[in-house]
Order: C-alpha cells, then structure tokens, then sequence
C-alpha cells in the first residue's frame, strides 16, 4: 500500500516535470502533498500502530532488541526523516512551482528543491520496505 502511493504520485510529479508546464507542474506538486495527507501518512500509523497491537497479542516484547523493534525503529526513523525532510521541500516545491506560473517557466530553483526531493524521496521508502525484511 505505502510503496505504491509513492510511485504513484512520483509517476504523476514526473510526467509534470517533463511536460515543463508551470501550471500543471504546480497542480502536481499540490497533488502530491495532498496524496501523503490523506493517503500515506495514514497508512504509515496504520501499519505501524496495527504492528505493535499484533506483537503485543502475540507476546512478543517491544522492549528487547528483535528483529520487529528494530525494523520498526527503522520504519520511525525514517518516517520522521521524511517528515523533516520531504515535506519541508514539498512545500518548497509548491511554492517555487507557484512563482514559476508567474514567471511562465520553471525556475532553476524549483528544479533544484524537486531533484532533492526525488533523491529524499526514493531514498526514504527504499529503507522502510527494506527494514521489514531484516
């Protein structure tokens, strides 16, 4: 569920990119913010709250290093790095996106914030899906 909502908006900011058209680049940019919102960051809490109710019906303990503490230490650090990290050039994007339209091109500075974003953003879902398989 997660990997895919990624690809997805990432397919749909890209194809935006190449078409170089402000308007629908800013339109993309808001897609994808609003796509975590409502699609990723609640399967993130879902994931991670089902993860933790099942270990503990099972027996099995969060406080001693297993292989589910850890990969869901991982998982977190890596949600929280994406938070601290993705949204904030996100953000940046929608808005050097919005001065774009203004300016009728995409601005160098735009480009800049979404090949951040893209190397951030590949690199983050990579280390949570991996992170279950330790």
């Amino acid at each position: 569920m997660h990997v895919g909502n990624i690809v997805t908006a990432a397919f749909w900011k890209v194809r935006a990119d190449i078409g170089r058209n402000p308007v629908v680049v800013r339109d993309a940019a808001r897609s994808v913010m609003l796509a975590d919102f409502v699609f990723t960051l609640p399967g993130i809490v879902l994931i991670t709250v089902s993860g933790i109710a099942m270990a503990h019906k099972s027996g099995i303990p969060m406080n001693e290093s297993n292989w589910l503490t850890i990969s869901l230490t991982v998982f977190g650090a890596t949600g929280l790095i994406s938070g601290a990290v993705l949204i904030p050039l996100q953000r940046a994007m929608i808005r050097h996106s919005e001065a774009s339209v203004a300016g009728g091109s995409l601005s160098a500075e735009y480009r800049r914030v979404s090949r951040l974003w893209a190397v951030f953003g590949t690199a983050g879902p990579c280390c949570r899906s991996s992170c279950w398989r330790l």
